[in-house]
């Protein structure tokens, strides 16, 4: 760590005389939410605000996340893939922990790793996170304050009663634990509302202070709209019976809007509705109206995320941080299609203190509306389960009205972002013990129009899922990378330019590329800690 506190005086001198002052950097991350959802995207939910955004700023077709909560926080904090980070799988309150686990799957942040937080605060950025971290157990030892942030309110584990927090899913204010939150604004304690008032007050707090020339770096990380599906009354009422047309109608009506928009070629046909999932139209009138008002849940959150952004906008402008402040918009992996396939619980009776954390939730029908066009979901390494929308957004340098961004990125490219910007280099080692290189490159020259030069493919592995992204090939597989060897047969080729959403496999006419493709995964894999697994 003493290479990180030498770094600001270091680049105090460093940078030119006259150099444009370093942006701030606002990274914004919901929770299972699906690549259609927002407006930009194909989506029909009222996101004003993630509008501007998109159309004055950059989006990206294909960003690709690590196809689940934890692992993918471990690499946007760190830069690294989750393997290497400690979190191959989730955190050690949830099955880590003990001797027989590997290192890769030991369940929080290692001593491998710095964070964006850290680096940033090496080079004299103020740190501050508000929302879910997910990173670590109940040692405080990789906790926001512990790992970079100088100011941390939000919830330590993962998903959490967004009205009445409790258990081991409660809110804390730095360190300390806040059971009973008070609401932040003229609404009862709502967290989507708590996450971003408190971002606000961390940066009016920063701006009001004696370090108010220095740039900030904020990391809002919603815990919205994962399960329970609560939704505020005012949002639900707005999206009550707005989806009485059904997943089938929905998926069709947001493809053609974005072939419309240009975000999917012509060529790419809507991938047909999942094999598990009924027609809407043969369900009972009953589970229907059941089915819909979870998916009306769903959409009010989201629509709810969107106008708390607006607020922080706002506030960015009141600080004069608006047009040198660059923010990264995400998800942390596709729509989520657990527990059911029409939805479970009610959204307005299982908003009740103490209610399972699970309910309501809107099952694998809406889920597969939600990533239209492509197919899978969270947990899978094919489209839907790992291509994010993906905005950024920068006034003072990204010009408005840009195309879309069709070159592929990673979250590993996140970290190698902050360094460009901030100024700052990789630290080689942190309290004595070796940081592990990156992988990522910067996504500057994106936001000047130009390619990113990347020398590498993009890999993925989660829960046995596997992928390779290697320029116009995808190869991709569900339950190839079992602990006791690769399952070949189980591969899948795409000419992923053409066929975006993984119709047309082409293994068995390519096996070359196959064994080229599988080849570099086994490298990657065996470099990142991918095996052994844990037992289970």
């Amino acid at each position: 760590m003493e290479a990180l506190k030498s770094l600001p005086l270091l680049l105090a001198f460093a940078l030119p005389l006259g150099a444009a002052p370093r942006p701030n950097i606002v990274l914004i991350m919901v929770d299972d939410m699906g690549f259609s959802d927002i407006r930009p995207y194909g989506g029909e939910i009222d996101t004003p605000n993630l509008d501007q955004l998109a159309k004055n700023g950059l989006r990206f077709t294909q960003f690709y996340n690590s196809a689940r909560c934890c692992p993918t926080r471990a690499t946007l904090m760190t830069g690294l893939h989750p393997h290497e980070a400690g979190i191959g799988h989730m955190t050690g309150e949830q099955g880590g922990g003990g001797k027989e686990v590997p290192p890769a799957y030991q369940g929080n942040l290692n001593d491998s790793c710095v964070t964006i937080a850290e680096v940033a605060k090496s080079a004299g950025y103020a740190t501050f996170m508000t929302g879910k971290w997910h990173l670590a157990g109940k040692d405080q030892a990789d906790w926001p304050l512990q790992r970079g942030f100088d100011r941390y309110y939000g919830c330590i584990s993962g998903a959490t009663h967004h009205l009445h927090p409790y258990g081991w899913r409660i809110m804390y204010d730095g360190n300390t634990p806040d059971p009973e939150p008070k609401p932040t604004g003229d609404r009862p304690f709502y967290t989507t509302d708590a996450f971003t008032d408190h971002a606000i007050r961390f940066i009016g707090d920063h701006e009001a202070g004696e370090k108010k020339d220095e740039p900030f770096l904020l990391y809002l990380a919603y815990t919205a709209p994962h399960w329970p599906l609560h939704a505020p009354d005012q949002e639900l009422a707005r999206y009550r019976g707005k989806y009485r047309m059904g997943w089938d109608k929905l998926r069709e009506e947001r493809y053609q809007r974005q072939l419309a928009s240009g975000l999917i070629p012509a060529g790419w046909k809507l991938t047909p509705r999942d094999l598990e999932v009924p027609a809407w139209d043969s369900l009972d009138e009953k589970t229907r109206d059941e089915s819909e008002h979870r998916m009306a849940a769903y959409a009010a959150m989201i629509d709810r995320v969107d106008q708390k952004i607006g607020h922080l906008l706002d506030a960015l402008k009141k600080h004069g941080d608006y047009e040198n402040t660059l923010i990264l918009f995400l998800s942390d992996n596709g729509a989520c299609a657990e527990l059911s396939v029409t939805g479970k619980g009610d959204p307005v009776k299982d908003r009740a203190p103490g209610t399972e954390i699970t309910l309501p939730s809107y099952g694998m029908g809406w889920a597969n509306a939600s990533n239209t066009p492509h197919r899978l979901y969270k947990h899978f390494t094919h489209e839907g389960g790992s291509n994010t929308p993906f905005i950024a957004h920068w006034p003072a340098r990204i010009q408005a009205g840009r195309d879309w961004y069709r070159e592929p990125a990673q979250l590993i490219d996140i970290m190698a972002t902050v360094l460009d910007l901030t100024g700052t280099t990789y630290p080689a080692e942190r309290s004595g013990r070796k940081i592990l290189p990156l992988d990522g490159v910067p996504l500057t020259p994106a936001f000047d129009g130009k390619p990113l030069d990347r020398k590498q493919p993009i890999f993925l592995e989660h829960e046995n899922n596997a992928s390779v992204r290697d320029g116009e090939w995808k190869l991709v597989g569900k339950g190839v990378a079992p602990p006791r060897g690769l399952q070949k047969k189980k591969w899948e080729l795409y000419h992923i330019t053409a066929d975006g959403n993984e119709l047309d496999d082409l293994a068995a006419r390519h096996p070359e590329k196959v064994a080229a493709l599988s080849a570099q995964w086994e490298a990657w894999a065996k470099r990142v800690g991918v095996f052994p697994k844990p037992k289970r």
